[in-house]
């Protein structure tokens, strides 16, 4: 029995203030797929997971969510923003901001406090941090606060997991933690994950294939097959180099 599709852009064309984004891509990412989104500073990898999102609206082809139209507040989309270190005073606990993935944009009485604890533990427990729900956010590093991001981005049971930026100001540990936390969450509830990165080296033992933007074009496909000095340089317009050294690509004469 084939699933249906977690996301399908047809001939899509994204604009934003007069600029095209993406123009004529076409995709298709399943259930349980690992999608890395690359790119360099201003290629729209934002923009692209808030038209996901129903924030903005593609400007020509088509896009499904699960066989719809994107819309503002689809349950089943997890989106965790590009996340800013929180200020050291500020008087919330891990719990608190966890529990605003229920929230939403949604008005009327919520749910029972034993059962949006529940929630909360449980989403807690499977980002590895259970042991934070008491602590203030502020305290925590910028991996523990990432850990709680995705924990609330995990709260309505999502199909479909969007992450930008969630490896960003992050040593390599915590990096490499943050990575195999993904990859995890990906594997057991089979959800699609978009994630949006300037950097795939972390992500080159887990990710399924790579969407690399560019100048209003883009490339799918395997890293192998995207991240090379060919594909690069049609995107950009340009040469550009890509080097393999120490099991690591390093893309040369482009801002990424």
């Amino acid at each position: 029995m084939t699933t249906l599709p977690v996301v399908e852009l047809e001939q899509a064309r994204i604009r934003l203030g007069g600029r095209i984004i993406l123009d004529d891509i076409t995709l298709t990412i399943h259930e349980g797929e690992f999608i890395a989104i690359l790119g360099p500073n201003g290629a729209g990898k934002s923009t692209l997971l808030k038209t996901l999102l129903g924030l903005i609206k593609a400007d020509a082809g088509s896009i499904r969510i699960l066989g719809r139209t994107p819309h503002r507040g689809n349950k089943d989309i997890g989106y965790a923003p590009q996340h800013r270190t929180l200020e050291a005073d500020l008087a919330l606990r891990a719990r608190d901001v966890v529990g605003f993935g229920l929230d939403g944009n949604h008005w009327g009485i919520g749910l029972p406090s034993r059962k949006r604890t529940a929630l909360i533990d449980k989403a807690l427990h499977e980002v590895n941090a259970l042991d934070l729900a008491n602590a203030p956010v502020g305290q925590l590093s910028g991996g523990e606060q990432q850990r709680l991001l995705i924990a609330q981005a995990l709260l309505t049971n999502p199909r479909l997991l969007l992450l930008d930026e969630p490896l960003a100001n992050l040593d390599i540990s915590r990096e490499g933690e943050i990575v195999s936390l993904i990859a995890r969450v990906c594997h057991d509830r089979n959800v699609a994950v978009m994630l949006v990165t300037h950097d795939i080296n972390p992500l080159l033992p887990v990710v399924d294939r790579v969407l690399y933007m560019a100048n209003g074009h883009s490339a799918i496909g395997r890293a192998d097959e995207v991240v090379t000095s060919q594909t690069l340089s049609q995107l950009y317009g340009s040469p550009i180099e890509v080097v393999q050294a120490l099991n690591r690509l390093f893309v040369v004469g482009a801002e990424t």
